[in-house]
C-alpha cells in the first residue's frame, strides 16, 4: 500500500506546516483504518470508540513527534496499538492480543467514514466555548498561539495553557466516553 503511505505522509507533512485542510483530510482517511485496528485489537466492542478517540487525541497531541523521512503508517499503528494495550491494562487483560503486523495488508480501506471528524466535534461541544475555538484553531486549522491570541484577545502564552488544558479535558471526556 504504497499509495497510501505516500499520500498520508504528504498530506501529514502539510498539516505540519499549517494547512488544516491537509491535517483534516489525514484524519479523515486514517481513522477508519484505526477504527479498524482498534476493533481488530480490543474485545469489547463498546470499548473500541473509547480507544479510537484516544488514538485521534494522541496521534493530534504527538503529531509533532513523526519523522518526516520515515512512513506514516508505522508510527500510526504504535500509536494505535498503544492504546489499545493501554486499555487492555486498565480493563486487567493480558492476553488475547493479535499481532498488527498479521493484519497490515488486509485491514479494509474505509476512507469515506467521517466518524472521526463527528466524533471530535461532538467532544469539542461538550467543553467550554472558547478552549473548543483555540483547539479547533491551534489544533486543526494550523494556526500559532500568537495568531489565535490576537484574535481572542489573550496572550500567546495563555493560548498555549488553555490549548493544553483543553487537550487534556477532550482526553480525559474520551476516556469516559464522553459522559
Amino acid at each position: 500500500m504504497p499509495d497510501r503511505d505516500d499520500r498520508w505522509s504528504d498530506l501529514l507533512r502539510r498539516a505540519l506546516r499549517g494547512d488544516g485542510a491537509a491535517y483534516a483530510a489525514f484524519l479523515s482517511e486514517a481513522a477508519p483504518v484505526i477504527r479498524t485496528i482498534v476493533r481488530a485489537r480490543t474485545a469489547r466492542a463498546e470499548e473500541a470508540e473509547d480507544i479510537v478517540q484516544e488514538v485521534l487525541l494522541a496521534v493530534h497531541a504527538k503529531r509533532h513527534t513523526w519523522r518526516e523521512d520515515e512512513p506514516v503508517r508505522p508510527w500510526l499503528y504504535a500509536i494505535a496499538r498503544y492504546k489499545s494495550a493501554d486499555a487492555g491494562r486498565r480493563r486487567g487483560r493480558r492476553g488475547g492480543q493479535v499481532p498488527l503486523d498479521d493484519l497490515v495488508e488486509v485491514l479494509p480501506d474505509e476512507a469515506g467514514e467521517t466518524t472521526a471528524a463527528r466524533d471530535l466535534a461532538v467532544l469539542l461541544d461538550r467543553i467550554d466555548d472558547r478552549a473548543a475555538r483555540i483547539v479547533r484553531a491551534v489544533g486543526l486549522e494550523g494556526r500559532s498561539a500568537a495568531e489565535v491570541g490576537r484574535a481572542l484577545g489573550m496572550k500567546e502564552g495563555a493560548v498555549r495553557v488553555a490549548y493544553h488544558r483543553a487537550m487534556v479535558q477532550l482526553k480525559d471526556l474520551a476516556g469516559d466516553g464522553g459522559t
